[in-house]
C-alpha cells in the first residue's frame, strides 16, 4: 500500500471517515488505502473526535478483551456503540468485526457492543494451521451497497485464530471455508463488518473500502430531520 496515492478530488467533496486509534497498532495501511479510495481520514482518540464524521472505521489489532479494556479507557466504547448502532456508517474490520458481538472465546467474561447476536469462537483443531494468514476467498451471501463489483470467489487477506458466529443468518453478508465455513462479513443498514483486511486485499479490498466511502458520502448529503 506505501505506493497509493489518494484518487483527485476536491477537498470538500471528501467524506470525513474517523479511524479509530486505541493505542494498539499501525493505522497507516487503512489510512492510506481511505484516502487512495476517495475519504479524508482522521484519527479518533477521544470522544469529541467523532464530531462532524461522516463515518467510521474501526480497525482491530490484539487479543478482545485488551480492545475492549482500551477503548473504555479511551472512552471511546460507549459513543462507537451508539454509533455503530445507530444506523451511521460504521466500518469493522477484523477484532472491529468482532467487537459487534457479545462475547468471545479469546477472552471469558469481556462483553463486546453485543450489536450483533452471537459469539465468537476459535477455529476448531485440525481445520489447517491457526491462525489462518494469506488468501482465501469470499462468498457473497446477501449482496448489498458495501459488496457492488465484488464477486463471489474473489480472493481477500485474513489473519485470525477466532471467528464470529451470527446467531441471526440475516446478518451474514459473507462467508468463507477455512476447514468449517463462518461468516466473513456481516452487514445491516450503514453498518459492514469484515473478519479480513480489506486494506491489504489489493483490488477487491479497495472495492470494497470504495463502496463504505459512496455509503457513507450518501448518508452525508442526506437531509436531516429538524424534528
Amino acid at each position: 500500500m506505501s505506493s497509493l496515492s489518494p484518487q483527485p478530488a476536491a477537498a470538500d467533496s471528501r467524506p470525513l471517515l474517523g479511524v479509530v486509534d486505541y493505542g494498539m497498532g499501525n493505522l497507516r495501511s487503512v489510512e492510506k488505502a481511505l484516502a487512495f479510495v476517495g475519504a479524508a481520514p482522521r484519527r479518533v482518540m477521544k470522544p469529541d473526535d467523532l464530531a462532524d464524521l461522516a463515518g467510521v472505521v474501526l480497525p482491530g489489532v490484539g487479543a478482545f478483551g485488551d480492545c475492549a479494556a482500551r477503548l473504555k479507557e479511551t472512552g471511546l466504547w460507549s459513543p462507537l456503540r451508539a454509533w455503530a448502532g445507530g444506523g451511521r456508517p460504521f466500518l469493522g474490520i477484523c477484532l472491529g468485526y468482532q467487537l459487534l458481538f457479545e462475547g468471545s472465546a479469546e477472552s471469558p467474561g469481556i462483553a463486546g457492543f453485543g450489536l450483533i447476536p452471537g459469539q465468537v469462537v476459535r477455529f476448531p483443531g485440525g481445520v489447517g494451521k491457526v491462525p489462518q494468514i494469506g488468501w482465501n476467498t469470499i462468498r457473497i451471501v446477501r449482496e448489498s451497497a458495501f459488496t457492488r463489483e465484488v464477486q463471489s470467489g474473489d480472493f481477500v487477506y485474513f489473519v485470525h485464530s477466532y471467528y464470529p458466529v451470527p446467531q441471526d443468518p440475516q446478518w451474514v453478508a459473507l462467508e468463507t471455508d477455512y476447514g468449517v465455513p463462518f461468516a466473513s462479513g456481516a452487514c445491516r443498514d450503514a453498518l459492514f463488518a469484515v473478519q479480513f483486511h480489506p486494506e491489504k486485499s489489493q483490488r477487491v479490498g479497495l472495492q470494497l473500502l470504495r463502496n463504505f466511502v459512496r455509503v457513507a458520502a450518501r448518508h452525508e448529503a442526506a437531509p436531516r430531520s429538524t424534528s
